[in-house]
Formats: C-alpha cells, structure tokens, sequence
C-alpha cells in the first residue's frame, strides 16, 4: 500500500478529508449519544468527547467517512484526535485508549475498503489521526514558573506509543501528527513512532502539519514555518509536512509558500473554512476555498490538500474537483545543506560566512557563568546567555558540567528557562557535555534542532554508533570529537586518520546525513615550550582544509581560544592569536568555532610587530617563535606603557580618522565629541553623515567581505554609526527649519526584508531621504513580503526601498518583486544592500516586476535616485533609460552564460496550442451582433458588487464579508459598508450615474496569431481585425500562448465566434464630485469614484453573465453566485487590452470600432488609449473551453516586426506601446 501512496502522490494532488468535528456538531448529540448503553453509568461528563463516538455511535462516524470519500477524498482521518491517555484523562478514560484507537481504525478502514473496491483505480487510504494533547513540552502552564512543565518528554512518548498500539492493531494506512502547535510535542510523538517501529517492524509513512496561530507566521510555541520543518525533517518515512487549522485559506497563503519553499518532503495544506465569525462559525464558501487552493496548486507549493474546522464534504468535492487537472509539487533534490533551528532557522552554506557560536553560558569557560548557576541565580545568568545573541552569537553553547551540580537536572531547567525568552530562544543551542545523560535530557526540552557537543570514537564504535542513532532519532546534528580508542588527535595524521573513520561509520554505516556532522579536529595550545607541540594551530588549519576537500558535506568547528592558554592574563596578545588564528582556518575552510567576540580584533588592525611574532607562532615559521613571543609578550600586557600610548595615539589623528576608528573599533567613549567637532568642521550636519561616517561605514563592509571583520564587531560598528547620528539629527532638523523647507517632496516605504536584520544602511538612506524633504516611512527589519505589500496598500508610497545585507535576502527581494507583480502594483522599487549589485539588480529582479527597480549604491545616491522617480518632468525619460541599461546588462549577461530564455517566433507557432476542433461543440450565437444595454440601474448591479476591493481601497483589509468581524477593522468596515449604501441607495434613486454598456458577438476565425473578425455569418467580408501575441518564453511540455489560439483557424473550415464589450458606471459623475468638493466633503468624494469603479466591474460581471447565458448562449444552465463568478469559475474569459495576455492598449480601437461603443455608451479613449470615465471596463470574449488566462511575458523582435507588419504601423510605434513586453533594447 505504502508503493501505491508514493506513486499517487509523484502523479497527482492528493486530497485528504474534511472537519469531522464540523460534521458531529452537525447531528447535534446529546449527552446520552455519547454515553452509550456502555457509559451510562460513568461519573463523569462525557458530552464532546468525539473520539468516544467510535465505541457508541459507530455509524455516525462511518457515515461521516463516507461522505467525505464520496466527495473526492483519498485519504481519511480516523477519529482520534484526542484518542490519548493525557486528552482522555479529562473525560476519566484514558484507559480506553488502545480500544478508541482500533475501534476508530476499523471503521476508517471499513469504509476505505468499501470505496476502493467502487474504484480500485482510485485507492482510498486510512491516516491515524495524532493530536497535540492539551499540555506543552515548550511552554509553561505557570504564569510566575516559566521553568515549570507539566508534562516530562517522557511521558508524552509513553501517551502516543499508547496510541500507535491501537492505530497499528486498526490497521491505518499511515500516521498523521497533526495541529502541532509545539514543535517538542510533536518531536515526542516521532520520536515515539520510530521506537516503535523499531520494536515491532511496523513502518507506515508519516505526515506532519503545524499550526501557524496568527499573522506572525509562527506556532503557537514560537517558531517561524521554516524552523518547523527544519526541527522535524529528521523523521525517517516522512510522507509530507503541512499547516492545518487555525488560519483560512486566503491567510494561510505565505506561510505554505514558506514552507514549500524549505521543505525536502512533500506538503500539504488543510486550513480552515476562513477565520471564524462572532457566533465561532467558518463562513468561507467552498468554491472559494478551492480557488484559494487551486492558487496553492498552481503555484506549485503542494501535494495533498484538505480542509480542517468548518470545512464540509462540499468543501472537500469542490477542492478535489479544482485541483485534479493540476500538477503536483515536485520535491527539491537534497542539497545537503546544514540546517539549524531554535525559534527561527540558522541555514549553514557558502553565504552564511563563519558561524560564531558563544562560549560564555560554559560553566568551565565562564567563572561569572558557573558562579551564577551554583547560586541558582538563573535570571542573571540568562542575561549572560542573551548578551551573546545579541552580541551576534548565531548559537550559544551551554556546558552545565561542573562537579557540585546535578548536570542532569540543571541542564533540563536552564534550557526551559531560554524557551521562555524569545530573544534567545530563537538561535539553537549546542548541548555541551562530556556525559551522555546530560546530553539527551537537553534534547528533550529543545524544540529547535540543536547541536550535540559532542560524540567520539573514544569508547569504541559500538556505543559511537549507539549515540549517533540517537542523535538522528532526536533531530539534531553533532560534534564529532578527533578522539578514538587511543587518546586525542594531535597531529595531521591522527587527525585525518579518525575524522575519516568516523565519517565513514556515520555515513556509510548509521546513515547520518554529512551536512549534520560537525568535525572538532580539535583546537590546541601553542607555544608551551614543548616542542611537538609548536605545529598543533598549523596541523588544525590543514586538517579543516583536508576535511572540505575530502569528507563531502561536513563541517568543521573548533573552540578557538584554546590556542592562546599559554598567554591567560595578556589580553591583547590572545585577542591577536585568536584573530590571527581565525583568519587562517576560516581561509581553509572553518565554518564555526566556540568563540568570545570579546576577545576578537581586527586581522588587519593587528600591530604589524605583535602579528609577526603571532604567525611565528600559529603558522610554526621559526624555531624560536615561541621565546620571541614571549619576550615580546611581556612589553605589551594590559596596563603596560607600550598600551597605554598605542591607546591614546589615536586621539591625536584627525577627527575624520577617529570617527572611523571608533566605527571599526565599537568605540563609543568619545563619540558625541568627535562628532560635535566634525559638525563645526563641515558645511552642513549632513554632509558629516555622507562624508566620514559614510566612509567608515564602508571600511567596514569592506573589511566583514574580506573575513577580516565578524558580525559581532559589526553589531559594535552599528550601534557608534547610530550614536552619532543621533547627534546630528537636532542639527539636520533645525537647518530644515531654517531653510523654510518643510514639504515632503514625495513618500518613500523602507522595510529591511525577511530574514536580515541589518538596518544601518537603511537607517541611513532614511536620515538623508528626510533632510531632503522627502517623507519616509520605515517598517523596520525581518519583514515578511505580506507585511511589506500590506504597508504598500496603507501607507500608498511613491516608492518602495528594499534592504538586505546577507546574500539570502536577494531571494526576498525577488519574491517580494514577483509579488507586487502578482498583485498589480507599479511603485517604482529601489534595492539596496551590502550583497546587492546593479547587474544583479537588472538580471535578477527586474525581470520579476514590470515597474521601476533601481539599485542604490550607497545613501548618497538615494536622493537623485528618488527625485528623478517622483518628478513627473524627469520620471519617464528616466524609468525608460534605466529600463534599456537593464535590458543591456541582462543582454550581454546572457551572452556570457549562453542562457536561452526565448525561442523564435517561429518556434513559438511551432508549440502553439494544440485543439482537435473537429471534435468541437462551437456554439452559435442566440442573439448575434451589438446589444446595446441602457437601462441599467445601480440596483441591477448591486448583487454583481466585488466589495472586498473596496474596503481595500480604504485601507481596511480583509474579504467580503468576513471583515465585518474583524477585531481591529470590522467596527470602521461597517460604518463605511453602510455610508456606501446609503450613498448608492442615493445614486440609485436619483440616477445620478449614468450608466451603459454594449456587448457584440461576431464571426470570426483565426489566421495564424490574428483573428479575422467577419462583417456577417457569411464570412465573405472582413470586418476587423484583432492582433493577438504569442509567448516566447522556452517552454517544456505546455503551449506557447496566444489568444488567436482559442478561436478555431480559418482552414479548420469551422465558423467560430468572438465577442467584445464596453461598459461604463462613471456617465455624469463630475456632477457628483463637484457637488461634494464643493461642501468640503472629501469623504463622499472619494466614495463616490470608489462605487463608480465597483459599479463598472459589476456591470462587466454582470454582462459576461449574460452573454454565456443569453445572447450567446454556450452556457445556458449556469447558474453561479457571486463569489463563483469573482473566482472565475465560469467557462470562457474575457481578457482586456493592457492587461496580461494582451499588454498592447491601441486594440482597444478595434474593439469600439466594432462597438460603435462611443456612440453607444459615451466613453471616449484618450490619446494614450485610457478610457474617459475612469470607471470603464472594457474587453475581448472568448468561449472555447480552453481558454484562459495567461501571461504573455517578454517578447523578441522578430515578433515585434512580425506585429508591425501585421498592425501595418511603425516597428518604433510598436515598440513604444509594447515597451514593457520587450526582451530587448529597442535603442
């Protein structure tokens, strides 16, 4: 069966079943249903107990299964949510477990069986459902003891392997662990289901789905949609993991795009029927909820879907029935790449640089730490933990091994303790201990995946394989230690000789994944005066080199300030040996190390003599390195003369060279005074921050891409650039106010993008954007591309600016570019970032977004940047200039990579779109010719009205009519609802809009990509014709679109059809706005344009109706509701002019000559072909039942001359109305 479930699922979406909770509370059981004959006497309450069901009304729930496989679903959950001894301890049961379990079983399984015996083409599968339980493994029922847990690990193992007894004795197909909302729960019950199977040799696929709580993106314990996976993607059999519950369809959307976008299985997705409303009911419809899913699908984000609370089996039918054309998500290759996680996720690749794990919360390392832990002072001790994350720590090392504690227990409570605090809890942990049982107790109070620090061949390969099982079964990666039965490596052989061993056991024999194995080739102290010890740093940074070159996928650690022992007490010499050090086997390959920022420097800062004498030393270049450094050592100790005045030489530099020496440095003593003292210097307080701080600034960057600067010294860099800049702003301020120069010029939205938390930059774009003038807005960092469009709607910009520093943000930008698309936005975007580039900029991310994407240098060039984007004067000459640079840089980008995006024209023909018009049903038209549509009210429209746009349009966000109970909005959203139909009951009443359409269906066939419109059903005469495009985009299995294709072709010898309309709700409105200008009612002014433009879209709704109905007639039974119609369910498409399929807005011409459609309905075109009112629609028909919306994309010139020709106008004409589609340079 197993075979069966991964081949269906490689083929197709699967579908899996709806809400039978929703279904139960549809039969509205008593108390004694759920009693029984059997529990009539049990003492306790027992009404809601759904699982109990099974046991007294067994043919309800078989009847339920039923449903929902008759609907369309593949699989089924058996009903067990709560089937386990801690949730049916509430109903006093828990004893009952194992017989809930297989009695349930046994009924999914009967009725499975029943309907894939109607259809053994279409196999019907049994999932063992597996919930939550009510108690959490991360959090704490205690408000004053976040410590406390009520449950251990333990015995929430024990409550699922409860469960799987009876699921495995039912007969379930597979396992689903479903609605987790804590990730350590849900590592419990894997965790169970492997040791089970490892005891009975059952093993069934697994799937996993959590449970983002809100529009933070996270569970319910903390953790972001990637980190989730990242903490269970261990599991062996793992069929998918999913989100269900909590969230509708709509706003489940970016999260199943995140995880889709990170995970290595397949995914699922199973929301709810829409948020609940007032009465805790879920109102979205199901041909909605499909659409929603359809979207899903189409996107490529999933491979089963469902449906979870207030979902029905009409859910289910029509959620099966969108998706079953629709192919299903392909699973990534694994890239074998390290993945991390505590509440948010640490992705270790080439873009990363070193990882700085922090040593301090080490009892052996840290007296203040190990001092603080023995008082059972654990606040201060946290805070030491949360210093070094914010320091830049991306893990934290904690070691509890110390003789007068119990390292057993501290070790549970201190990491309980950081789950409480999100600060730290974000990044993993690596659990560090010598003893084994302290080490498995920290795995099971972190939901994160961790690091275990460490395992060894020291005690042999038995129990080294032992562990490392273990290790996997608890997710986490591991340290492997250079030690084997002999002793420690300590030299390149012995180093080489065990990492290689060990790797080959790990790999080839546990089938650990490479990426998870960290080698420690161990770190060891130099210059101690024993000479077989003067080439241990030496023999580490060539082990790390040999690892990278020859044990694929792992890698390499050390705790780094071991090197120095010998120098405890002489600071400055051991920040240089370790900076030195560091430099140095990050260069070989080093990809993490145990290390104090504290006591990191500069590489190249270090004092050339200091550094000489160092890399004697590290690099083992002379025989007396050892006695030299020494020597040289006791010159240069803390307090000595020689500090004191290397200290003070740099007050004496110039005050441009302090300001960047306290910048590299993360001095903050003397800043205030260096930049009063630059102030004074220069001509204007800005000109400080563009100039010396600037260059500091880029000093820096420079330095942090060359590994000669870490992140925690950058962290330092940042908060002196905010201090002094802090300073200056008064000034800044007080010369606007001087100058009289207080209008904003333009607004400009600034937000740093998912995952990047760098803002400096920004921050600094944002003080020189607003000394000119211009009126900025920052949203902050680690934003969501959600959160930064919803800004976009709110805040309405004149331009959007995108920051990242790390080269991951380059994918957000992309996504976020590609979204605004998707929605229709056209706000110039302006890119910015260590990591960003002008040519990545043009080959990357302008192609995503059809408006302006600029790339800003550095701050300085952000002001004649925006300007020219928000000058109408200079904007279009400057958007067309930037465009063609891009398409040149993108052009000769090509080149160098010999990329083939596009085909021919005439490969494009050659892919068209294949229909067997012979076996055709081509419907003639009931009523041919124009139909002109006076006598249209508001009120005929009224049921036809899209309203969520319309609250969009007033910032008020959220669906139709849902909204009205949004918490934050719902109050306003009515009010305005009610102001709107008050004013249309006016419009209505006294006909202050004029309102006309007209719709004509003519003969026509199509001629390669032209459709050739006949004067009449003889066919003798041409009329007009329409010119459509084709796409050139290479494509792989699917057509290269145009429009001419849904017409059936002149020497098919088949009369076809196509329609076209106008329509418009905005005749006379001037009236109307001048009446409220006039009364000073903005209010009502706005509202009025608004209900104009819904009006006209429900007037294009509405005559679309008609037509498919009436006056063609193809679909003459259709009967759709408002929703249905907005979702596009109907057959055929009505596409316009400017929009995707079509971009070119001069066919609009055609269609009103056709129309006649001035004299019809009063809208004229403007000389750029708008149409005057604003509150128009106009556009093609088309019937076949193959048609559909499409991009065009990008197309070549040989298209291009091939349209002009056809158009008979100029190929520089046609270059101008179809600049956007162009994928050329048309200069």
């Amino acid at each position: 069966m197993n075979d069966t479930l991964y081949g269906l699922i490689e083929q197709r979406i699967l579908v899996l079943d709806g809400a039978m909770g929703t279904m139960i509370q549809r039969h509205g059981l008593k108390e004694e249903d759920f009693r029984g004959e059997r529990f009539a006497s049990h003492a306790h309450s027992l009404k809601g107990n759904n699982d109990l069901l099974v046991i007294t009304r067994p043919d309800i729930i078989r009847s339920l299964h039923c449903e929902f496989l008759d609907a369309g679903a593949d699989i089924v959950e058996t009903c067990t949510f709560n089937a386990n001894p801690i949730s049916q301890a509430d109903y006093h049961l828990q004893h009952l477990t194992r017989e809930l379990n297989i009695a349930a079983a046994k009924v999914a399984r009967s009725a499975a069986d029943e309907y894939t015996a109607k259809t053994p083409d279409k196999p019907r599968f049994v999932a063992g459902s597996i919930g939550p339980t009510n108690k959490t493994l991360s959090m704490s029922p205690e408000v004053n003891d976040p410590g406390y847990r009520a449950v251990t690990f333990q015995e929430v193992v024990d409550n699922y392997t409860a469960q799987l007894e009876g699921l495995h004795e039912g007969g379930v197909d597979l396992l689903l662990v479903e609605t987790v909302f804590d990730t350590l729960n849900c590592k419990a019950a894997l965790y169970a289901i492997e040791e089970y199977a490892a005891r009975t040799g059952w093993q069934v696929p697994v799937m996993v789905s959590g449970t983002v709580v809100d529009a933070s993106g996270r569970t319910l314990s903390g953790q972001t949609t990637e980190a989730f996976w990242i903490s269970i993607s261990h599991m062996p059999g793992l069929l998918s993991v999913g989100l269900n519950c909590a969230l509708g369809s709509k706003q489940m959307r970016p999260f199943i795009e995140a995880l889709s976008n990170a995970a290595g299985s397949y995914v699922s997705v199973y929301p709810n029927a829409g948020l609940p409303n007032e009465f805790g009911e879920y109102d979205d419809s199901p041909e909605y909820m499909a659409a929603q899913i359809a979207g899903f699908a189409e996107s490529g984000f999933v491979n089963i879907v469902g449906g979870c609370c207030g979902t029905t089996p009409t859910h289910i039918r029509a959620i099966a029935k969108a998706v079953q054309n629709l192919a299903p998500r392909k699973r990534p290759v694994n890239e074998h790449v390290l993945k991390l996680s505590g509440l948010e996720p640490l992705v270790v690749d080439e873009t990363t640089g070193f990882i700085n794990v922090g040593e301090r919360t080490n009892v052996t390392g840290s007296r203040k730490f190990a001092r603080l832990i023995k008082e059972g002072n654990y606040d201060e001790a946290l805070s030491i933990a949360r210093q070094q994350v914010e320091n830049g720590a991306q893990v934290i090392d904690v070691n509890l091994d110390e003789g007068m504690l119990d390292s057993e227990k501290v070790i549970v409570e201190f990491l309980n303790l950081i789950a409480s605090e999100p600060e730290i809890a974000k990044v993993p942990v690596m659990i560090d201990s010598s003893k084994w049982s302290v080490i498995e107790n920290g795995l099971r109070c972190t939901q994160g995946k961790s690091i275990v620090n460490s395992i060894s061949l020291k005690e042999g390969e038995d129990l080294f394989r032992e562990r490392a099982r273990k290790v996997m079964q608890y997710g986490a990666a591991t340290v492997v230690m250079a030690f084997d039965e002999i002793g420690q490596a300590d030299s390149l052989h012995r180093r080489i000789e065990i990492c290689s061993r060990a790797y080959d056991i790990l790999v080839n024999e546990v089938g650990f994944p490479p990426e998870d194995i960290i080698f420690d080739p161990n770190v060891l102290t130099v210059a101690t005066g024993i000479d077989e010890h003067n080439n241990y740093a030496l023999d580490f940074i060539e082990s790390v080199r040999w690892i990278k070159q020859n044990l694929p996928h792992a890698k390499v650690s050390g705790g780094i300030s071991n090197v120095s022992f010998s120098f405890r007490g002489n600071e400055p010499v051991r920040e240089a040996m370790h900076t030195s050090f560091l430099y140095h086997a990050i260069h070989a390959g080093l990809d993490m190390g145990i290390v104090n920022a504290a006591q990191l420097g500069i590489y190249e800062e270090i004092e050339p003599e200091l550094l000489g004498y160092v890399e004697d030393v590290l690099l083992n270049r002379r025989d007396d390195a050892t006695e030299r450094l020494v020597a040289f050592a006791e010159t240069i100790r803390d307090g000595g003369e020689k500090v004191e005045a290397k200290a003070a030489e740099w007050r004496n530099a110039p005050v441009e060279e302090r300001l960047k020496h306290a910048l590299v440095k993360g001095i903050v003593d003397f800043i205030d005074e260096d930049t009063e003292e630059a102030r004074q210097l220069y001509p204007s307080p800005l000109e400080v921050i563009e100039g010396p701080l600037m260059n500091g600034m880029n000093h820096i960057g420079d330095l942090f891409a060359e590994g000669k600067m870490f992140l925690p010294q950058v962290v330092k860099s940042a908060r002196v650039m905010k201090r002094s800049v802090a300073v200056l702003i008064p000034y800044i301020e007080e010369e606007k106010a001087r100058n009289c120069d207080t209008s904003a010029k333009a607004k400009v939205l600034l937000a740093t993008v998912k995952g990047d938390v760098h803002d400096i930059g920004k921050n600094i774009v944002s003080v020189v954007l607003a000394c000119n003038n211009f009126d900025v807005v920052d949203i902050g960092v680690m934003m969501p591309c959600d959160k930064i469009l919803d800004a976009v709607l709110k805040e309405k910009p004149d331009v959007l600016g995108l920051s990242g520093l790390i080269t991951p943000s380059l994918e957000e930008m992309a996504h976020v570019a590609k979204e605004m698309e998707r929605l229709g936005m056209t706000i110039p975007l302006i890119i910015g970032g260590a990591t960003t580039s002008k040519v990545h900029t043009a080959v990357k991310l302008a192609p995503n977004y059809s408006g302006a994407v600029v790339h800003v240098l550095d701050a300085s060039r952000s002001v004649p940047v925006v300007s020219n984007l928000c000058n109408p004067a200079q904007r279009e000459g400057y958007i067309a200039a930037l465009k063609a640079e891009q398409e040149e840089m993108r052009k000769s980008h090509a080149e160098r990579t010999a990329a083939k995006k596009f085909v021919s024209l005439d490969a494009a023909r050659d892919n068209r779109l294949q229909i067997d018009w012979e076996a055709e049903t081509i419907a003639k038209p009931a009523q041919p010719g124009v139909t002109v549509l006076e006598n249209v009210t508001a009120a005929d429209l009224r049921p036809y009205i899209d309203w969520t746009p319309f609250f969009m349009g007033w910032e008020l966000h959220g669906r139709y009519p849902q909204i009205f109970d949004d918490a934050k909005v719902g109050e306003e959203a009515k009010k305005l609802f009610d102001d709107a139909n008050a004013l249309l009951d006016r419009i209505d009443s006294e006909k202050l809009l004029g309102i006309k359409g007209v719709a004509g269906i003519f003969p026509a066939n199509s001629i390669g990509d032209d459709i050739f419109v006949y004067a009449d059903d003889e066919r003798s005469m041409i009329r007009a014709v329409l010119h459509t495009l084709r796409q050139q985009q290479e494509k792989h299995g699917e057509a290269n679109l145009a429009l001419a294709d849904f017409v059936a072709p002149r020497e098919s010898g088949i009369a076809d059809w196509i329609g076209c309309f106008a329509v418009t709700a905005g005749l006379g409105i001037e009236t109307l706005l001048k009446e409220f200008a006039d009364g000073l009612d903005d209010y009502h002014r706005i509202m009025t344009q608004a209900l104009a433009d819904r009006l006209a879209e429900a007037f294009a709704e509405m005559l679309h109706e008609k037509v498919r109905r009436e006056l063609w007639g193809y679909a003459p039974g259709e009967i759709l509701g408002i929703e249905e119609l907005i979702a596009e369910k109907y057959r055929g498409i009505r596409p316009a002019p400017g929009y995707p399929a079509c971009p070119d807005h001069t066919e609009k011409a055609t269609i009103f000559d056709l129309l006649n459609a001035e004299a019809a309905t009063g809208i004229t075109l403007t000389e750029t072909f708008a149409m005057n009112p604003a509150a128009s629609v106009s556009g093609l028909y088309f019937a076949n039942q193959a048609s559909k919306y499409f991009v065009l994309g990008k197309i070549g010139k040989d298209q291009v001359e091939d349209y002009a020709n056809r158009k008979g106008i100029e190929v520089t004409d046609a270059e101008k109305w179809l600049a956007p589609a162009l994928n050329y340079d048309p200069a």
